[in-house]
């Protein structure tokens, strides 16, 4: 299925694992049945939210051709591929290029994080590389570095890179951003606390969190938005804006993860160094999702 400006909620997928620590791919299936069946427009997998930084490139690979092959082009499946090397990126965005993923999410430079034009070769030779959609994660809480606006809109003109994924939580970064939205480039929220927000400045959607716990509900807001009904999608949004926000009480996946274990979902632990959720949080996120009716 090609990825042509997609609109809508494409969830970033966790990876759950058994309590031995390996993938489990039924439960992963499981989930991906969950998402299409919710309506889900698009489907993340490796992302943030699927702790890829503590899986072996072989357990990459082996998720990548799982989730495609539960999707079976359903809905357009895009693989993070972002490395803060840019050879391994391009290494890994070929190879899941050719398990038949329809595109690709590539992060900033984390760690070593670059000069404005690295930056830009970071992104635009990987975009060289290969000849499906390409979009941007700009996240700089997790990478130490922003991907500078003047190289967004240099990268925006590349016909391969075809939109950003914008968690900065930074509203006035995201306007300047929404200069580069056109039919070529997509601007999607990277924070489910500020889809509507993005949606009103011109994004298309949200890549989300807060997908995997109610995705029928982060479709819907969206549709709506995009469909005219802002009053809907607003009175949504701030019903459950407290359960997006306790999707973060703790550093993203660990919330997530206890929500759905919660919820009877049995994705399993964290990987080292990500570990079970306090005490005090997990109580808190407990209360939130009995007052969204989720347990």
């Amino acid at each position: 299925m090609k990825f042509e400006h997609l609109q809508g909620s494409i969830v970033a997928m966790v990876t759950p694992f058994c309590q031995d620590g390996s993938v489990n791919f039924d439960m992963l299936t499981e989930l991906l049945e969950r998402q299409i069946a919710a309506g889900t427009d698009g489907i993340l997998t490796l992302g943030t939210t699927g702790e890829y930084s503590t899986m072996s490139h072989e357990e990459d690979a082996a998720v990548v051709e799982h989730t495609i092959r539960v999707v079976d082009g359903r809905v357009p499946v895009m693989v993070g591929s972002g490395s803060n090397c840019t050879v391994t990126q391009i290494e890994k965005s070929r190879l899941y290029q050719s398990m038949g993923a329809d595109a690709l999410l590539l992060i900033s430079p984390y760690y070593n994080k670059a000069n404005a034009e690295g930056m830009y070769r970071h992104f635009a030779e990987t975009a060289d590389a290969v000849d499906i959609p390409c979009i941007l994660y700009n996240v700089p809480g997790r990478t130490g570095c922003s991907i500078p606006v003047s190289v967004v809109e240099r990268l925006a003109r590349h016909p391969n890179i075809a939109g950003i994924k914008e968690a900065s939580g930074d509203m006035s970064y995201a306007m300047k951003i929404a200069r580069c939205v056109g039919p070529d480039f997509a601007l999607y929220s990277g924070n489910d606390d500020i889809t509507v927000p993005i949606l009103s400045i011109g994004g298309s959607g949200v890549i989300s969190v807060y997908a995997n716990v109610m995705p029928a509900m982060c479709r819907q807001i969206v549709a709506d938005w995009l469909d005219g009904n802002h009053a809907r999608a607003l009175e949504n949004h701030l019903r459950y804006l407290q359960l997006m926000n306790d999707l973060f009480l703790e550093v993203n996946p660990i919330p997530v993860k206890a929500a759905m274990n919660m919820m009877g979902l049995d994705v399993g632990p964290m990987r080292l160094p990500l570990c079970e959720m306090g005490e005090a949080n997990a109580a808190t996120l407990r209360r939130t999702l009995e007052e969204a009716g989720l347990l």
